[in-house]
């Protein structure tokens, strides 16, 4: 039996009071979900702190810009390889174990960023550093889809979803404030970046194994009646998962829905990190500085924006119907288009930025409870990575892709075209995902739905 399946212990059919549920999910959410938002804070800041470094670290090493697009996206390829067997042993050992593994790697990997002197370490660096992280996103998701049930999962996702725009929003002028200290203890402005951020990684990851607990039945700090709800309520959603769902990665893997959901999600990456990648550099062109505190602090707009869409958007959309996910990816794409004619007013592209960043963080979350309602089991362990995983290389895509338009045209704005026209596909795919693989998806979520 793997140590994160919760089907043993509640008896089938026994009825749950919904006061004591109520009581278990909130009780759950205040313990695990800020832990979990601080873990993915650091991974999401460890993918894009290289766009802060980028002007500063290029101009210190020579690292040509074809090799930076070329590093920064790399990192995606061995993340996307590496996802699935990582997922797939968290399953098996435990998310407490794993997760801790994960982070504690990817830490002290990243840390060595600061000896990244040319184009092969910077390069070489990156892939290590995707293979020790592959694994934290979709493990977090499935670890999630274990502590809480369906009802309340579109507002736990948005919350957990909250990691992202906060690594923005205090990892930008945190990480400008290390670039501004350059000469200190003879480093680097950047290379005290890396070596700071790759440290509290570290000292998280060894915190998470101390902390998180795998399962409901095992959570001492949760009352005993609280425990049995939230398990008898979880055990009766995976056995409606092994009826109308999969639960069988074998089977799972065999349906075009999981690669559906799959290129979805691609797109949704080459739209979001193809904007984080390139927004400290196109804020501090817009103001004429270089990249530094004041960049930091006006490139965390765009994402308290879309912090605040992300705290109200997706519980109600996710409630009254989940076709409002078509809203978000049309709203992505117009901003992308007024950056790219709006070069010349820095007020009209922070604004532009805004819905970008509120449209696509704001889908994300809607975008994960098509899947986390239809995988369970082992096929949620192996299903989520694989759309993780091939969904992670749009980041390996995006910088790509943007550098090789704006190559073709000579011009900036037709590197933005791109990532938008991604934005414009997403849109396209979403209309028709809950009829793609046989059994229909429900296109809502019950309003008697537990509140968080």
């Amino acid at each position: 039996m793997s140590k994160t399946d919760n089907t043993t212990g509640p008896t089938r059919g026994q009825k749950t009071d919904p006061a004591v549920l109520a009581r278990a999910v909130s009780r759950a959410k205040w313990r695990i979900l800020p832990f979990l938002i601080l873990m993915y804070m650091l991974a999401y800041l460890d993918r894009v702190n290289i766009g802060f470094a980028k002007q500063s670290y290029q101009a210190t090493t020579g690292v040509t810009e074809a090799a930076f697009a070329f590093g920064a996206g790399v990192f995606f390829l061995t993340y996307a390889l590496f996802e699935l067997p990582s997922n797939l042993m968290l399953h098996r050992v435990g998310a407490r174990k794993w997760l801790a593994r994960i982070m504690v790697t990817w830490g002290l990997i990243s840390a060595l960023m600061m000896f990244a002197y040319n184009d092969m370490t910077f390069s070489l660096i990156r892939v290590v550093l995707g293979a020790a992280e592959a694994g934290l996103f979709p493990g977090a998701i499935m670890y999630l889809t274990l502590w809480f049930p369906r009802a309340a999962r579109g507002k736990i996702l948005a919350i957990f979803y909250f990691g992202s725009p906060l690594a923005l929003i205090f990892g930008g002028p945190i990480s400008g404030m290390f670039l501004d200290l350059d000469g200190l203890f003879g480093l680097h402005g950047w290379q005290l970046m890396f070596l700071i951020e790759g440290g509290i990684t570290v000292l998280v990851g060894i915190w998470a194994y101390f902390y998180l607990t795998d399962s409901p039945q095992e959570a001492k700090w949760m009352p005993a009646d609280e425990r049995q709800a939230l398990a008898t309520t979880l055990a009766a959603e995976q056995a409606e998962k092994a009826r109308t769902g999969e639960v069988k990665f074998g089977k799972a893997i065999r349906n075009p829905r999981l690669f559906y959901f799959a290129a979805i999600y691609f797109l949704i990456q080459i739209t979001g990190l193809g904007v984080a990648f390139y927004l400290p550099t196109q804020v501090a062109a817009l103001l004429g500085v270089k990249v530094g505190l004041l960049v930091g602090f006006v490139s965390a707009i765009p994402w308290i924006g879309a912090l605040i869409a992300g705290f109200f958007y997706p519980d109600w959309a996710v409630r009254s119907g989940r076709r409002h996910i078509c809203f978000l990816f049309s709203l992505a794409a117009i901003g992308l288009g007024l950056i790219a004619s709006a070069h010349a007013s820095p007020a009209l592209a922070i604004v532009s930025l805004c819905f970008v960043t509120m449209g696509i963080m704001t889908a994300q979350p809607i975008f994960w409870t098509f899947p986390t309602q239809y995988l369970g089991g082992a096929a949620a362990a192996g299903g989520f990575a694989v759309i993780n995983s091939l969904g992670a290389l749009g980041g390996f895509v995006a910088p790509n892709v943007r550098a090789m338009a704006v190559s073709w045209s000579g011009f900036e704005q037709y590197g933005i075209y791109a990532i938008a026209s991604a934005a414009f596909l997403a849109f396209i795919l979403v209309l028709f995902i809950t009829k793609v693989g046989g059994k229909q998806l429900q296109n809502t979520v019950s309003t008697t739905a537990v509140r968080t």
